[in-house]
């Protein structure tokens, strides 16, 4: 079967230079015995393949019903005519952007080659096998076999870990192959380890020499002056070097150089420096909030003796950034801290992990949903967490434009790994690739060798004997310094760590293994506690920067309605039990719950399932906001020795499927309460109140860029009533730049004398800031009690009107009683709304809904569910 209509791009000079078709489209796809046919699309899996026919790999238990898919070896072939006279061309390959995994390819039964590492490039020279119509075959071997042989075939020690724990119902030996982990199972996702062409597919033809890569890095110079290096690598198939002129062409910036250059055979790189007009504006990329993404377009022109030209076309960002580590006054240890374009930035955000088991179900649309998202909460910085993938193109970019910086891992987890030569050479071809793929985005602001890999052999996660430490310490060393390290430093435009978390240079003076790599005086922390009460403060360490925290919860009804049926319907079915992939994680949720709020009580055993995530959600929310907030109030100071908190990214931001998870986006990009909860904890201006030994104190948090006289509005109102007991107003409060400054401090006991009628257990503090010209922080509250002791609160009477203004929806809220954690929900209809889960004081709020797709005000309203605490019995 022939595919007609592919892209032939040709590019006339005086000869043709190079004709590009791509493979992508219709395939055929076979399992091993030949018992299955089907088609195929590419880029794809066996199981997208597989789910067009119906199959829905997330319904219920198919993760583990469908184990056969992963087990079989599958192979994709097509035919293919060649759109052009093979004898004009030096040189023709097939060539292949991303293999999943382990393969054999052949091209009119001739073997070109294998592949086994899921992020490099492959490219296979076909100039003397290819024909007029021509059979190309990608014969895959299971991902899981190929691990178990590797590791079966290391036979000098073991690699730990061996599996991954029962409750994560995966495959063992993911460290043996360069795929994505957590494919092979993790504590919020299933089991699929893919085979499949994941990425595009092409031939490609070309005379004297191709252009491969292409990039573009900005430096700022000693003269207080931008230069941008412009990298190109060839293929060079010419036998002698080829001359020629490159011209740089930046209009905006008044920037044109013409170079003389010379290519020589093989592998050829063009380096340029280019200088910018002295006398041009240069708009630096700032991050989100910080300032504009300023893109400049840049036309690169080749002209080569061999008498054809290439025109490259792309976006040159102007940014600096530096990871600061020195010391502190008053402080052992060192900073940890970014500076972007010379400017101290609080980095506030989240991490990543890959947003669908099925890589080519990731579209453009679903990247910006997720991406935009995390920048509509206020953040601006993401961690591209190390056991997925090096996201595509598209990600990169839309984080470019949005001004979300990028802290990028390499793709190893959780696990030690073989530094065989085989594998070596494998990761750093890989490294090579991704680092020459990516530099050119300003969005990536930090490359980091793994996800802590040091922390497991530093606390010895996989009890290794003392006496074989040593094997796994220089392992270590070989891998992430001797061999990513070495390729990564010759990118001079960003810097590289070797872990997370790390000590950063105290971890390289330790000899890159730090003794306790959580020590919060130094680099990065990742922080966990499920069993102390989440509003206690002062279980937090108090670290220079926070890259890994967070709370479970479980997603939404609606979500979980696509991809169960009534009997999962509660919070301990099989179903309930089959999801949680985090051991003991169910009763963790409950526990923490439980320190503050009443468990359903309901004999209905639906409306029990749909509280019980209601007040999931609400936990995670409130857990995580104690704990960003107290990250971000630890910013300006020093308490015995620690503190300076430059970085804020709680785990995790999107979900990878239907099921509880650390998330704040739903698998579809539904908002949980977390995320709503981070678009006021994240907020550029922001009070926070902690307490200590009976007093209230409140901070003025603030990202803006200058100091700001505010008033500090104070209100402390009733569980009973509607009308506030009392209020203060406090002028002339200086909230400093980008700093966290005290700016209230009452002991509470004072505060309830003042606004009599008042106890611990009956009312409740809310605080906003307000300055000229429409500045306002978010309204904050301090609870003095568990919502389980308050006395007064009743349940309210919600009531919402809808009605549309432009392209969006305005629901007028009523309530007839104070109703904590009001929470508004319209099913599956995609959107999001301004606010949720808030406190309603007041008897009317105004909410507006933003949709994803097309709706109405009567279908909205028909969808609409309203709960607020109270409505939990």
């Amino acid at each position: 079967q022939i595919a007609l209509g592919l892209v032939i791009l040709a590019i006339a000079g005086a000869r043709f230079s190079v004709s590009v078709r791509s493979l992508r489209g219709s395939w055929r796809l076979g399992n091993g015995n030949g018992s299955l046919r089907l088609p195929a699309e590419v880029p794809g899996c066996a199981h997208t393949a597989l789910s067009r026919r119906g199959l829905d790999p997330y319904y219920r238990f198919n993760d583990v019903m469908y184990r056969w898919i992963s087990l079989d070896n599958w192979t994709y072939s097509r035919t293919f005519k060649t759109p052009f006279d093979i004898r004009k061309w030096q040189r023709i390959n097939l060539v292949f952007e991303g293999v999943d995994t382990v393969a054999h390819i052949l091209i009119n039964n001739v073997t070109l080659g294998t592949t086994d590492n899921m992020f490099n490039r492959y490219s296979f020279d076909i100039t003397s096998v290819i024909k007029e119509v021509n059979f190309v075959e990608v014969r895959f071997l299971s991902a899981i076999s190929y691990a178990a042989e590797q590791s079966r075939c290391h036979t000098a020690y073991s690699i730990p870990p061996a599996c991954p724990p029962p409750v994560q119902k995966g495959e063992c030996h993911a460290n043996f192959i360069r795929k994505e982990q957590c494919s092979f199972g993790w504590d919020w996702g299933p089991s699929f380890p893919t085979q499949g062409i994941w990425k595009d597919v092409r031939i490609e033809a070309y005379n004297y020499y191709h252009l491969i890569y292409f990039s573009l890095t900005p430096f700022f110079g000693n003269t207080q002056q931008w230069s941008l290096e412009i990298e190109s690598i060839f293929d060079v198939v010419s036998s002698k070097p080829i001359a020629g002129l490159v011209t740089v062409n930046i209009p905006k910036l008044q920037t044109q150089q013409t170079y003389n250059v010379k290519l020589q055979p093989g592998e050829g790189s063009i380096v340029l420096l280019v200088n910018i007009n002295k006398s041009s504006t240069v708009e630096a990329w700032w991050p989100n909030g910080h300032g504009k993404q300023t893109g400049y377009n840049v036309t690169t022109t080749f002209t080569m003796e061999a008498g054809y030209q290439i025109e490259k076309f792309s976006k040159a960002y102007f940014r600096t950034v530096e990871l600061v580590q020195e010391p502190i006054p008053g402080s052992p240890g060192l900073s940890f801290y970014f500076r972007i374009n010379g400017r101290p930035i609080f980095i506030k955000g989240s991490n990543w992990i890959p947003a669908d088991s099925f890589q080519d179900r990731v579209t453009y649309d679903k990247l910006w949903l997720l991406l935009k998202s995390a920048a509509d909460a206020n953040m601006n910085a993401l961690r591209v967490w190390g056991g997925g993938v090096y996201e595509q193109d598209d990600f990169y970019d839309i984080c470019d434009e949005l001004g979300i910086m990028i802290w990028q891992d390499f793709m190893f987890a959780c696990a030690l790994y073989p530094t065989d030569q085989n594998y070596l050479e494998s990761v750093r071809a890989e490294v090579s690739h991704q680092v020459r793929r990516l530099k050119s985005h300003p969005s990536i602001i930090l490359w980091s060798g793994n996800n802590e890999n040091e922390a497991a052999i530093a606390s010895d996660w996989f009890s290794i004997p003392h006496a074989d430490r040593e094997v796994y310490i220089k392992d270590y060393v070989l891998l992430y310094v001797k061999n990513i390290r070495e390729i990564v430093l010759e990118d001079k435009s960003r810097p590289f760590v070797a872990s997370s978390p790390t000590n950063g240079v105290e971890s390289v003076k330790e000899g890159w293994l730090s003794q306790n790599p959580y020590d919060t005086h130094y680099g990065d922390t990742h922080f966990y506690d499920y069993s102390s009460d989440c509003w206690n403060w002062t279980v937090y360490p108090k670290t220079r920067f926070a890259s890994e925290y967070g709370f479970q919860s479980w997603p939404s009804f609606s979500t979980l309605e696509k991809v169960s049926s009534t009997e999962d319907w509660s919070y301990t079915s099989n179903f309930s039990l089959h999801r949680q992939h985090h051991e003991n994680g169910n009763d963790q949720m409950l526990q923490q719950i439980g320190y503050h709020f009443k468990l359903p009580q309901t004999t209905d055993p639906i409306k029990k399932f749909k509280d019980t995530i209601y007040l999931t959600q609400v936990m995670q929310a409130q857990c995580t906001k104690t704990e960003t907030e107290f990250y971000r109030f630890s910013q300006s100071e020093i308490i015995n020795g620690e503190g300076h908190t430059m970085g804020a990214l709680y785990w995790q931001l999107n979900d990878i499927w239907q099921a509880p998870s650390w998330a704040s986006l739903e698998y579809g990009g539904k908002w949980k309460l977390l995320h709503y909860f981070a678009q006021h904890f994240f907020a550029p201006l922001l009070p926070v109140a902690y307490e200590d030994k009976g007093v209230l104190y409140i901070y003025g948090v603030s990202d803006l860029h200058t100091d700001h006289e505010l008033t500090l509005k104070v209100t402390v109102h009733s569980w009973s009533s509607l009308e506030p007991v009392c209020t203060l107003a406090k002028d002339g409060v200086t909230v400093r730049a980008q700093s966290a400054v005290p700016i209230y401090k009452e002991s509470i006991n004072d505060l309830l004398e003042r606004c009599r009628n008042c106890t611990r257990k009956s009312c409740v503090v809310t605080f906003y800031l307000v300055g000229e010209g429409g500045l306002r922080s978010p309204t904050n509250h301090h609870f003095l009690s568990s919502l389980k002791d308050a006395v007064g609160l009743e349940k309210a009477q919600l009531s919402a009107a809808v009605s549309q203004q432009d392209d969006v929806y305005v629901f007028d809220l009523q309530t007839t009683a104070v109703a904590p954690f009001v929470t508004l929900d319209v099913g599956s209809i995609k959107g999001r709304f301004s606010d949720n889960g808030f406190l309603m004081i007041e008897k009317k709020k105004v909410v507006v809904f933003y949709p994803w797709e097309p709706t109405g005000a009567e279908e909205l309203e028909k969808s609409l569910t309203l709960t607020s605490l109270m409505d939990v019995a």
